[in-house]
């Protein structure tokens, strides 16, 4: 997420990270290059100079140059900078109608259609809430299609009606069944476009007037930069839009909207989208996406995603497994099966302070556990609970049954080693150490 960003600020930023004396040409020439590389993230250029420039007063009005550690200062005023830029603090969503109603608007191939199931699925889950998906795309019988599919998938009721071809009496029959089936939270997935276009933008303000939704939330695609930010004003014209959802925020390597889009509409960024799967959601802190984009990590969201994917119950039984040394392979598979649920594993490792820097180049995806797995599943059940019966003859037949080398396994039984190690040694106390290291990273 954002990688040449976070690259290139890194370098600009760099000589004012040492030690060493920092004079107002250092400065000025650094916010030179930090400008540089806003552009070059699609920000758009007005921001980018006003940005600057007022990271620039900032810097020599609180005396940076005469600081025993300017670098960290600087690092400081750019980083309280763009989170200002990116809207100050998170935005929770309007959820005080009885349903409430959440309109979803935006151009085709957003991703708006999977985001109201992400978001269907967020709120059901984590807001303990009863939600109602309702399908208003009359023109698209595939968007209706894959709702249902959506809903299924996650456990929500869909309300569509294939026979009419008037989204507003769609919409209203949805509100009027969520009220009649106890849901209190309903989401309308309207119909996209290739492009803006009068007769859409008629269309969803009908929409708009006729439900008078609680929130209405205008869905882009993150990658598409300085495009996303001029669609969301041309909707925010017409709509008046309560927040904007950033999709597709995993594949984008520069930033541009989400860094500008606050500046250009003045609303909120209230969701991003961080992967396919329907958990990969996230509330946008713009704090936390700042400390990102400065190569600082996300320790807070990281630790919030392990929290809850937590099983109390499993994490005992591994206690005291551990403590008997009984730690097998079945247990690591089932750390492996938390781990996958807590997201994309590069998004995961850019939360971790430093990480992204110490990994650029290598490729990590989502199938990273997947050698491991296979080796894992051609043990016999007693070799999983029993790592040390693991001989040269059975790592052999392991290897051919996992299509893997024998190298690979025993490269696999040494890590297994190291983290039942780190495991016994997390339960001495070292727990705090490690948690203190982490903290001293960022």
């Amino acid at each position: 997420m954002f990688d040449n960003l976070s690259e290139k600020l890194d370098k600009a930023l760099h000589v004012l990270k040492g030690r060493g004396q920092i004079t107002e040409i250092n400065v000025a020439e650094t916010m030179k290059e930090v400008r540089r590389a806003l552009l070059d993230a699609d920000v758009n250029f007005k921001i980018a100079k006003e940005f600057t420039n007022t990271v620039k007063e900032k810097a020599l009005g609180q005396n940076v140059l005469t600081n025993l550690q300017p670098g960290q200062l600087m690092v400081k005023i750019v980083k309280d900078e763009l989170t200002t830029l990116m809207g100050g603090d998170a935005e929770e969503l309007n959820l005080t109608g009885s349903p409430s109603v959440i309109l979803m608007s935006g151009l085709q191939g957003s991703g708006k259609t999977t985001f109201s199931g992400k978001l269907a699925n967020y709120l059901k889950n984590k807001k303990t809430k009863k939600p109602l998906l309702v399908a208003c795309d009359v023109y698209r019988p595939a968007a209706i299609d894959q709702l249902h599919v959506v809903g299924e998938q996650i456990g929500v009721e869909v309300f569509s009606d294939r026979d009419n071809n008037d989204p507003i009496a769609i919409a209203k029959a949805g509100v009027k069944h969520a009220k009649e089936n106890g849901c209190n939270v309903v989401i309308i997935d309207t119909a996209g476009r290739l492009a803006v276009d009068e007769a859409m933008m008629d269309e969803i303000s009908n929409i708009h007037k006729a439900i008078n939704p609680q929130e209405t939330l205008f869905v882009v695609d993150s990658m598409t930069g300085q495009d996303a930010v001029n669609t969301a004003k041309a909707f925010n014209d017409i709509l008046n839009f309560d927040g904007v959802i950033l999709t597709k925020l995993d594949g984008d390597t520069r930033g541009g909207a989400a860094i500008s889009i606050k500046s250009v509409v003045d609303k909120p960024i209230k969701f991003i989208g961080t992967g396919e799967k329907m958990e990969a959601i996230d509330v946008f802190y713009p704090s936390r996406m700042a400390d990102r984009i400065l190569g600082m990590g996300d320790v807070v969201s990281l630790v919030e995603r392990a929290q809850e994917q937590f099983d109390e119950e499993q994490a005992r039984k591994i206690q005291k497994k551990i403590a008997k040394n009984r730690f097998g392979f079945d247990d690591f598979l089932s750390q492996i099966q938390q781990i996958k649920k807590m997201g994309n594993m590069k998004d995961l490792m850019g939360m971790i302070p430093g990480a992204g820097k110490a990994l650029k180049g290598l490729d990590i995806d989502d199938d990273a556990f997947k050698h491991i797995e296979a080796i894992i599943h051609s043990m016999t059940p007693d070799e999983r609970s029993n790592p040390s019966k693991l001989n040269s003859s059975r790592k052999k037949r392991i290897a051919a049954g996992s299509g893997r080398t024998i190298q690979d396994v025993n490269q696999l039984l040494k890590q297994f080693e190291q983290m039942s190690k780190m495991m016994k040694m997390m339960q001495g106390g070292g727990g705090k150490k490690m948690m203190q290291m982490m903290q001293n990273m960022r």
